[in-house]
């Protein structure tokens, strides 16, 4: 069964470097939706990184989060957390695991 994770961003870099690669990461985020690994994505407030949640299992995660230009140009720390959600709504039922 696919699991679900929480991928916590934390900037390490000046907000204006971040700004210079947003859009190649909004681009591999895209990318990411379109392969169905990442479910929802967002900025933190106040804007000190951002959260993805993904699914799938960690060695794809984590050789994914290798393609991001936040990660390639050592913007951004990434934290990454697996949960087995036992309750969801409809929409990620399939997600959901047995307590």
């Amino acid at each position: 069964m696919t699991s679900l994770f929480v991928i916590d961003l934390i900037y390490t870099a000046d907000p204006v470097e971040v700004e210079r690669h947003l859009n190649d990461h909004r681009a591999f985020l895209e990318r990411q939706y379109g392969a169905g690994m990442f479910l929802a994505s967002g900025r933190k407030e106040p804007w000190t990184g951002g959260v993805i949640l993904a699914a799938g299992n960690r060695s794809e995660i984590l050789a994914v989060l290798e393609d991001d230009p936040f990660k390639e140009h050592g913007l951004a720390e990434y934290s990454v957390t697996e949960f087995l959600p036992t309750k969801t709504s409809s929409e990620l039922g399939r997600y959901r695991h047995s307590a």
